[in-house]
């Protein structure tokens, strides 16, 4: 039996971008997700100690328990995933449909063996779209990401992308995840027309 979640209130259907996730990609994302966390909670452990083992603090392996900084790698991707996921096609988009099959057909296998069950569609929707202000400030942030590819530490690449591959999996249009993609799609999109308004038109005001 396939379920379908409805689109997130006030959001019509020409505004989103339609994509399949199944039951057992939803639970390799919040797997993923619960990991993470997890993670944080408990802390990364100290710094490299001489002949010892252990990541170096440079490399974000000396992070106290629950400091929110240390999650910024992981929602900063997040948040990253949720934009691919808004993007109606390009690179992005493609890239975006891609990781999610790659979950769905992962997460399918787990449950299959470990469940005897087969995943169902849970949902047929996903983020708002972004539009011609929030093309921009995705492309701004791909080529600064780009760029800087080189500075940021191995470990806080590897926390970004795993968070993006939970973002992709997580966009839906519903329920609590609906939270997040109706606050960075809509965000971008807004933060992107106000920049055109003040770069193009000199018209400088207040983003709401």
């Amino acid at each position: 039996m396939t379920t379908t979640i409805t689109l997130a209130a006030g959001i019509g259907a020409s505004d989103m971008t339609a994509y399949t996730l199944t039951s057992a990609g939803l639970a390799l994302g919040i797997a993923l997700l619960a990991v993470e966390h997890v993670i944080w909670w408990r802390g990364a452990g100290g710094g490299k100690k001489a002949g010892g083992k252990g990541t170096p603090a440079a490399e974000g392996g000396g992070g106290k328990a629950k400091d929110p900084m240390a999650l910024l790698p992981t929602w900063s991707g997040i948040a990253f995933g949720t934009l691919m996921v808004a993007c109606p096609a390009g690179l992005l988009g493609y890239a975006s449909g891609f990781l999610r099959w790659g979950g769905n057909g992962i997460g399918g296998l787990v449950m299959s063996w470990m469940t005897g069950t087969d995943a169902q569609t849970v949902t047929n929707s996903s983020a708002p779209r972004i539009d011609q202000g929030g093309a921009l400030v995705v492309t701004a942030l791909v080529i600064v990401l780009w760029l800087l590819r080189k500075k940021f530490p191995k470990l806080t690449k590897g926390k970004f992308k795993k968070g993006v591959f939970i973002g992709v999996l997580l966009a839906i249009g519903t329920g609590i995840f609906a939270m997040i993609g109706n606050l960075v799609v809509p965000g971008a999109n807004d933060l992107g027309n106000w920049a055109l308004n003040t770069v193009l038109h000199a018209n400088i005001g207040v983003l709401v």
